[in-house]
């Protein structure tokens, strides 16, 4: 499987190449950007994102994905600014979140990608069928703006009633959404029931993958290995997959730990399962 990381390891940070040619040195041969303004300025074109999409050009390093943002302002709502949701029943509220990930979509025209990850609703949303027809309308939005840019969306599995495999499943089949796939989220699934099953429900719309472990009490993003996830079983199951998604690790970094010096070690001993 293709070797891949999220700058999410470094989300804390301004993304700049050094940080990039670290992930490379650990093994990485794509990259997805967590689009967040504190770590990319993806409205900033002419300084920010120019100096990204120069090293992707003079290393030739893919870029897979880029992860929507969550948020709208630089402190990632610890200032009150309410989380990005595209299915508010709140119809102005999807649009201001509409119109700030299509800012991280335009990152395309400098940076070419192929998929934008996208969440359905916010963590422990309860699932409303209001929700659920609004979503549709907003990936309906961001499918036809992310076209022409040679993007696909990718909808990912997250700790919500709306976002239940079984959920994602009925929502690109009633919606026909022949070209929306879907973005395993292994950690995820961990922690909302098992990742066997969620992969089995999920494995023909599967994608692009989010790599990573938790002890089952929160949402923790650890190493591989750190939590209580079967990797054995896990490198199974994701091996069926039909279309093989990249093994993508997503993982929350740690001051105290160089995550150059971990990656490489990851990638080998989830390939040696």
């Amino acid at each position: 499987m293709l070797k891949a990381i999220s700058t999410f390891v470094h989300v804390k940070e301004r993304l700049h190449p050094g940080l990039l040619d670290g992930l490379v040195r650990g093994g990485a041969q794509v990259i997805e950007i967590f689009a967040a303004r504190q770590h990319l300025d993806y409205a900033n074109r002419k300084q920010h994102v120019r100096e990204i999409a120069d090293w992707f050009r003079s290393t030739a390093i893919p870029l897979n994905s880029v992860h929507a943002p969550l948020y709208s302002d630089y402190e990632w709502g610890r200032t009150g600014s309410p989380p990005l949701n595209i299915a508010a029943i709140d119809r102005a509220g999807r649009v201001e979140a509409m119109d700030e990930i299509k800012r991280a979509l335009e990152l395309a025209e400098q940076i070419p990608f192929r998929f934008l990850v996208q969440h359905i609703g916010v963590a422990g949303e309860s699932f409303d069928d209001r929700k659920f027809d609004a979503a549709m309308t907003s990936i309906e939005h961001l499918r036809a703006f992310a076209k022409p840019l040679g993007v696909s969306i990718l909808i990912e599995n997250i700790p919500n009633e709306l976002s239940t495999p079984e959920k994602l499943v009925e929502f690109i089949r009633a919606a026909h959404f022949e070209d929306v796939g879907i973005c395993f989220d292994l950690g995820h699934a961990h922690l909302m029931s098992d990742v066997p099953q969620a992969c089995e429900t999920l494995k023909n719309h599967i994608r692009s993958t989010h790599v990573h472990d938790n002890a089952r009490d929160r949402d923790s993003h650890l190493w591989p290995g750190d939590g209580s996830i079967d990797w054995k079983q896990a490198m199974e199951v994701l091996r069926t997959v039909p279309h093989q998604p990249p093994l993508l690790l997503e993982i929350e970094g740690e001051e105290k730990i160089n995550p150059v010096e971990k990656i490489e070690g990851t990638f080998k001993k989830l390939e040696a399962l």
